[in-house]
């Protein structure tokens, strides 16, 4: 029997059930000619803000736009410190130094992949001290302006110690929820927790638009306020660039509308990336694997679904002979990556990050994916394990 072909995701069977809202919207917008701004897109900041449980929305061009406009509306500026990790997409690192920031990695953790808060309050605690009512970092003498979890794979970063933190050294909080849509925390959505956070619609993401979008969400009208100048070359009005240089990174019409038909099926995408990891979760237990972890409070969305695996490049390669599609995210962490070879970190410096980047292992996650296709996904790898376990000369 041929091998069942399973695609690492399936964009198309999401927009097939969204089409036809998705059409209706694109004609209102050729009746009104209205492509950039205007009532389509605050239709669709108003909701998600409600989807989020917070009271402001900001569409903006890109995650990336989000993380910077995020960072520079709470009031990181030039020569600022922001505290991240290397085990991420350069955008979160691309939207810190974009805000005229430096980032400072802090390894993750080993169980959910995120920020490692034992590793933020030794940094704060003991590499940095108050200066003139700020934060700032002995060593170099500038200032920590913010931490910058990052929500991974769809799960939240442990947000009440990094919250506390962030209260007790005065310094700001922007969550990296590019990943994390409808993810929640001690039953707190992802995008409500810090004092502004980023989100990401591109293309793959748990929502996504049909090309790039963005949003930042926040409960403080000032920093909402703030995004709108920023994503809009600084101006409060028309020609009026009231307090410094923003940037064109606004959200269009196209793309909120796209996003306003998938927004109402986001509970059951997401109940069914749920289904669909505990699927894989069965069916993978007792194989020489490490499996995602929930962790006590939390409730991962699934935007990726990883398992870590020796030998993970030649796994990968058999999956694909046996036409499993899977990726890589990300195999190279950031302070390795010659983009960030300045910052002067060498091999083993944040080994968690370096481990999960070498033994990270996407499998197939989509809401459409159905118990036979994880079904093949486990055989193939099952099989793949096998005959690398399997002693010389037996087959």
């Amino acid at each position: 029997m041929d091998a069942m072909n399973v695609p690492f995701t399936d964009l198309r069977a999401m927009h097939d059930e969204v089409r036809a809202d998705i059409e209706r919207g694109w004609s209102r917008i050729i009746e009104t000619s209205s492509f950039v701004g205007g009532p389509l897109v605050a239709d669709f900041e108003r909701a998600f803000a409600e989807y989020c449980a917070v009271p402001h929305a900001v569409g903006v061009g890109t995650g990336t736009d989000a993380i910077r406009v995020a960072l520079q509306a709470v009031g990181v500026t030039h020569g600022d410190l922001v505290v991240t990790v290397p085990h991420t997409f350069i955008a979160s690192v691309e939207g810190i130094t974009q805000a005229g920031a430096e980032p400072v990695f802090v390894d993750v953790d080993a169980e959910t992949y995120t920020m490692d808060v034992g590793q933020v309050e030794r940094y704060l605690s003991n590499e940095c001290e108050m200066r003139q009512g700020a934060l700032v970092e002995r060593r170099r003498g500038r200032r920590v302006a913010a931490l910058l979890p990052v929500h991974l794979y769809g799960q939240a970063a442990d947000m009440e110690p990094l919250t506390a933190l962030a209260r007790r050294f005065g310094v700001k909080v922007v969550e990296d929820a590019a990943q994390a849509h409808g993810a929640t925390y001690q039953g707190r959505r992802c995008g409500s927790m810090g004092d502004a956070a980023a989100f990401s619609f591109y293309p793959g993401k748990n929502l996504g638009a049909m090309g790039e979008a963005g949003a930042v969400t926040t409960a403080d009208a000032a920093v909402a306020d703030r995004c709108r100048m920023l994503r809009e070359h600084g101006q409060r009005e028309r020609y009026i660039h009231a307090t410094s240089e923003g940037s064109n990174a606004r959200l269009d019409t196209v793309q909120a509308v796209v996003l306003s038909a998938k927004l109402p099926r986001m509970p059951d995408w997401t109940a069914a990336r749920r289904r669909a990891a505990g699927w894989y979760g069965d069916r993978l237990a007792g194989l020489p694997l490490v499996l995602p972890t929930e962790a006590a409070g939390r409730e991962h969305v699934y935007h990726l679904y990883v398992v870590q695996v020796e030998d993970r490049d030649a796994i990968r390669a058999v999956l694909d002979t046996r036409k499993i599609g899977t990726g890589l995210h990300y195999p190279v962490p950031l302070h390795l990556q010659e983009a960030y070879e300045g910052l002067g970190f060498s091999e083993g410096a944040f080994p968690v990050s370096e481990q999960v980047a070498s033994r990270g292992l996407s499998l197939p996650m989509f809401p459409h994916i159905t118990e036979a296709q994880v079904d093949a996904v486990a055989d193939a790898l099952r099989a793949a394990l096998g005959a690398r376990l399997a002693p010389a000369g037996v087959s």
